[in-house]
This record gives C-alpha cells, sequence and structure tokens, in this order.
C-alpha cells in the first residue's frame, strides 16, 4: 500500500514590472562585480528608477540577492513544470527531469559570471531561499513515482520519502556538475545508461 502523496497547490506570485526589472538589472551587475562590490547606488544609477524605488520594494543589497536567487530558480522549475507536463513514460520522464534539471541548474549558475562564486560562498543563504523551490521539485518527483506505480513501471512502498531521497541525491550531484567534475549528459548514451542502471536497477547483480 503506498502511502499518502500530498496534494501542494503552488500559488503563482504575479511580480510587478518594476521590481522584475530592478531585480535584472541588480542580476547583471552583481554577475559583473560580485555582490560585494556591488552598492544600491549602482543599481539604482543602473536601473534608472532612484534608490527611493528601490527601497520600496527591497530593504537591503541581501534582500535583493535573494530575490536575484529566488528569480533564477524559478527559472530553473518552470522548465521542469514543462518536463512534468511531457506525454513520457514514467521511467522516461525520470531520467528527462534527472539529466534536465542539472543541466539547467549548471546554466543558471554559470551564466551569472562572478555570482557563481557567491553561490558556492553563501551557499547557506541560498538554500534558503530555495526551501519553498525544493518543497515543489519533491512534490514533481512524487507524481512522477505515483504514475509509474500506477502504470506498473515502478514498485515503489513509499512514495513521499524515495520522492526526498531523490531529490537529495540530485541535489548532492549539483557542485560537481555545475564546477565540471562531473560532466552528465542525457544525449550521451552511455550517462545515460549509468544513470539508468543505477536508478531503476542498483547496484545488485540480476
Amino acid at each position: 500500500m503506498h502511502k499518502h502523496i500530498r496534494t501542494v497547490h503552488y500559488m503563482t506570485v504575479v511580480i510587478p514590472k518594476t521590481k522584475r526589472n530592478l531585480i535584472e538589472v541588480a542580476r547583471q551587475i552583481f554577475a559583473k562585480k560580485g555582490i560585494e562590490s556591488t552598492t544600491m547606488n549602482e543599481i539604482a544609477e543602473a536601473s534608472g528608477y532612484g534608490r527611493r524605488t528601490i527601497y520600496t520594494y527591497f530593504k537591503n543589497k541581501k534582500d535583493i540577492y535573494k530575490a536575484v536567487i529566488g528569480s533564477e530558480l524559478q527559472k530553473l522549475y518552470s522548465s521542469l513544470e514543462d518536463v512534468i507536463k511531457r506525454d513520457l513514460n514514467a521511467d522516461d520522464k525520470l531520467m528527462m527531469f534527472t539529466f534536465s534539471r542539472l543541466e539547467i541548474i549548471k546554466d543558471v549558475v554559470t551564466r551569472n559570471g562572478t555570482l557563481r562564486a557567491d553561490f558556492f560562498r553563501d551557499i547557506w543563504l541560498v538554500e534558503n531561499v530555495r526551501k519553498e523551490f525544493d518543497k515543489r521539485e519533491i512534490h514533481y518527483l512524487e507524481n512522477i513515482l505515483a504514475d509509474g506505480c500506477k502504470s506498473g513501471v515502478f514498485s515503489i512502498n513509499d512514495i513521499p520519502k524515495t520522492a526526498e531521497i531523490l531529490h537529495y541525491a540530485l541535489k548532492g550531484l549539483e557542485v560537481p556538475v555545475i564546477r565540471g567534475v562531473l560532466n552528465l549528459r542525457l544525449d550521451k548514451q552511455e550517462d545515460k545508461e549509468i544513470v539508468y542502471n543505477l536508478v531503476f536497477k542498483g547496484l545488485n547483480k540480476e
């Protein structure tokens, strides 16, 4: 008997255009100069809005940085939602989810230049921002696993716990993938087979 899968409803937060623009301007400056070397005045000047407008939306520079992280993570989870909506068998969907997730988060971090170093240095701040996104990802994984059990592709007794373990296993791969220590690609058959065998067949000899 499968343990109950949580029904989770996520509200779409509509961010005002001015705030979105400020976040993007700040992201570009952070990526170029780093957070420590960036001032609120620089963000205000580059945005064209002025300091008063910035302080309408943000308390301080760290608050802006958290918003930048949230904005970048939203790109990741929007892409994962596209994977979830695809008409695929559960095992294929889980593979695509795994590889897409690692590839997208690598792109999100590396495209931000100097901000990449801050990502690793401020990992606990990043983790704090990621909490709600992580819950969403676990829910996505639960859905894939539940569909797989329903179709007979998977045999899992505790879907929520299995989804959590998969989620944290994927998080553990992020840093080596982002730094290029570990190169995993969905279009590379050897990589696909390694991950497929590990996830679906385990280490035991059949």
